[in-house]
């Protein structure tokens, strides 16, 4: 069961909650749903120096809230402020609606090393890079364990290091007890283009109970 279900969705409810939480009828859903994709993604590419790793939307009938979780938190909010209010600027833009209220928070993720968005996106860049695959993710590994996880995984698929024949590769240690569904897993998949193609990057980390 572990291993053909994505390890955040079987864990929605006991230990995670959804990053999109409002009610729309059958007319409305599509547009929102379709709405809540396209500006994440322009979120995920516009604050990509700031760390960004989730983005939450709560939406109530004349207010939109969205909350960032970023590693840097200060690149968000600017001098004074600015970075802020130009970023408002931009969602309320985005979103099209004037009578919409939007409120954005910023809140800083205390351990970057035990989230696995930020874990995997700092791997496929260094691997665009051209640097040693099995040195990146063996000391990606241990700054996780190190941080206090209680077990990592990461996972290379594509033409590793350039070669003719596409393979993957598995680096980890610990536990990662995927069919136990209060144990808190974290997981993402980033892609890493590099000259030779796509090569995917999968990071699960087994954190700690709080």
């Amino acid at each position: 069961m572990g291993q053909k279900i994505h390890p955040k969705g079987f864990r929605i409810g006991p230990v995670f909650n959804w990053v999109s939480r409002w009610y729309a009828g059958s007319r409305q859903y599509k547009h929102l749903l379709l709405s809540d994709v396209l500006l994440r993604r322009e979120l995920f590419l516009k604050l990509k120096s700031a760390g960004l790793a989730q983005v939450e939307i709560e939406r109530s009938i004349n207010k939109v809230k969205v909350t960032l979780h970023v590693s840097r938190p200060g690149v968000v909010i600017g001098r004074g402020g600015q970075g802020l209010e130009m970023l408002k600027k931009f969602v309320e833009g985005f979103l099209g609606k004037s009578q919409m209220k939007v409120d954005i928070a910023v809140e800083p993720v205390k351990e970057p090393n035990l989230n696995a968005y930020l874990v995997a996106t700092g791997i496929a860049d260094q691997l665009a890079r051209r640097m040693p695959h099995k040195r990146v993710c063996l000391q990606a590994v241990d700054r996780m364990m190190s941080a206090g996880a209680k077990g990592a995984k990461i996972k290379l698929s594509g033409r590793i290091n350039g070669a003719e024949i596409a393979r993957r590769e598995k680096f980890g240690t610990g536990t990662i007890p995927l069919s136990t569904i209060r144990e808190n897993i974290d997981f993402a998949a980033v892609p890493s283009l590099t000259k030779s193609g796509y090569i995917g990057v999968k990071v699960w980390i087994c954190r700690k109970s709080e």
